[in-house]
């Protein structure tokens, strides 16, 4: 909606809300003519008692333009990778054609689906802007090293590094490997990292340089030239850390208050003996599903924000219709902590969803008979037969041979030690249940709905609740570029409405609120 009567004062909620929407033009708040109102024209604005103002502000203009500039896009905002392939291709190869930055989801798709994948997106988007997720894979540290050999292969030039715990030598590896010295001497960093983390102390190291130690031992395994070690001690391990707070799948539940200006100033600090650590910039994800929730962020100083849940929804995410619908129903309350398939052993949770699937309290059933029991042949013989009947559908001992076969294809090392400990064979069995539940979710068997493992976090609620009645409600008109548009625009639009309060301006309920509009009538 666009203010066409620029010659008048706007006083009625729609006219305020479309002064407001003209980001391209400074609004007024006037006295004029005894009555009080919003304009965007200056020879107005200079007739009248100017109460308050706001600056124009595009979209573009959020957040650190550098991160615009480092990644070739348009504007501070990027789709962060969902695992299992559910930040498709398609996903990130509409959000690079739209001007924005998405993350491949490559965490738990086979080395050859991945390789395929990122060989797909090197071709059709040439110049064009995208990323992939290096997920850290401790009990499989052979898909670590795919990913990154793919990486290398295809020259992609970003990588989502995420739940790291420290650093490795694949994600040094792949940092290295980019980097070289331009013709004025500078270091010049062709392959960019964005480390997703939720502690302090897991970014620190991303805002050093890499260790010597693993520098070392990249050079004597070959993995890297004496010049790139070299290179590596002078720039850090980063260019964009992401404060990841209460998010689906993996997520320590950090309440962004906290945890993002705690690594602004975790970064700030560093940089008194670490010079190169003021160059990384540091945004936001976890909780960001409204245009309110990216103002916030952006307000807090975030260089930038990431969406995930949200884009789960969308018609380009691999996921099926079902589990879609499920998404579109979802509350912010509708969540619940469940184990991880990939760090069972340790305990780990992810975020997943619970209303519409039964699978949060059955991982866990599994996870406490891992705790109390030594092997399969300890668990009690009425719970291995509810177990088999319930979860698995089938005896044990033809789960394990299904790992067997998995194991010895993708990953030989997780079967090394297991026919001699009880223990960890138990942990591979179960993680057979854990590892296929999201697939369930991704293909849509219809038979296995309440074992969905769906990954999602409470930005998705609050994403169901912004545009409820809108257009965006309809699961149809869910485009993750149009989302991502729709989620900076309302940013923007907010953060004019949120100044013009700090200086003590009381607009209209309705003029306070950014509501999604179809592109024909912005």
């Amino acid at each position: 909606m666009t203010m066409s009567r620029s010659s008048v004062v706007a006083e009625t909620a729609d006219d305020i809300t479309a002064v407001l929407l003209d980001l391209t033009r400074p609004c007024w708040i006037v006295r004029h003519d005894g009555r009080v109102g919003a304009t965007s024209d200056d020879r107005i604005a200079a007739q009248a008692d100017v109460l308050a103002a706001v600056a124009p502000l595009p979209p573009e203009q959020l957040g650190d333009r550098r991160f615009a500039a480092a990644h070739g896009v348009r504007a501070a905002y990027a789709a962060g990778a969902m695992a299992n392939g559910i930040a498709s291709p398609a996903l990130v190869s509409a959000m690079a054609r739209a001007g924005y930055l998405a993350s491949y989801g490559a965490a738990g798709v086979p080395p050859t689906a991945v390789d395929a994948a990122l060989a797909d997106l090197s071709r059709t988007l040439v110049g064009k802007p995208f990323a992939c997720n290096l997920i850290h894979s401790p009990s499989e540290p052979a898909l670590e090293r795919a990913i990154v050999d793919a990486c290398l292969r295809h020259q992609v030039r970003c990588v989502e590094a995420s739940a790291f715990m420290g650093l490795t030598g694949e994600v040094v590896r792949y940092r290295a490997a980019g980097l070289a010295v331009d013709r004025q001497g500078r270091v010049e960093i062709r392959n960019r990292v964005i480390a997703k983390v939720s502690r302090v102390e897991v970014a620190e190291p991303f805002l050093r340089p890499a260790p010597e130690r693993l520098l070392r031992e990249l050079v004597e395994s070959g993995d890297l030239t004496p010049e790139q070690a070299r290179l590596a001690e002078q720039v850090p391990m980063a260019d964009d850390i992401t404060a990841e707070a209460d998010s689906g799948g993996h997520t320590d539940r950090r309440p962004l208050l906290v945890l993002l200006p705690e690594l602004i100033a975790t970064r700030d600090r560093l940089a008194h003996t670490v010079p190169a650590a003021a160059a990384v910039r540091v945004g936001a994800a976890g909780g960001i599903g409204t245009p309110a929730a990216a103002a916030a962020a952006f307000a807090m100083g975030a260089a930038y924000v990431v969406t995930g849940s949200v884009n789960q929804a969308t018609r380009e995410a691999a996921q099926c219709d079902t589990t879609k619908q499920l998404l579109s129903q979802a509350d912010f309350a509708d969540c619940a902590m469940s184990p991880s398939s990939d760090m069972f052993e340790l305990g780990v949770q992810v975020q997943v969803l619970r209303r519409g699937t039964m699978f949060a309290t059955r991982a866990q059933r599994l996870y406490d008979t891992y705790r109390a029991y030594d092997g399969i042949d300890d668990i009690p013989a009425d719970l291995r037969r509810d177990l088999e009947a319930t979860l698995f559908r089938r005896p044990l001992d033809a789960v394990w041979a299904d790992c067997v076969t998995y194991f010895t294809e993708r990953d030989p090392a997780q079967l090394v030690g297991a026919e001699g400990d009880p223990k960890r064979k138990m942990a591979l069995v179960f993680r057979w249940y854990l590892g296929l539940s999201s697939g369930w979710s991704i293909r849509g068997e219809s038979d296995r709905v309440a074992d969905y493992q769906i990954w999602c976090g409470p930005a998705m609620g609050g994403f169901n609740s912004w545009v409820s009645g809108t257009y965006l409600a309809a699961l149809r008109n869910r485009h993750v570029a149009d989302i991502a548009d729709q989620m900076m625009l309302g940013a923007a639009y907010l953060t004019r409405v949120g100044q013009l309060r700090t200086a003590g301006v009381r607009l209209p309920a309705a003029s306070a609120r950014f509501v999604p509009r179809p592109r024909e009538e912005r």
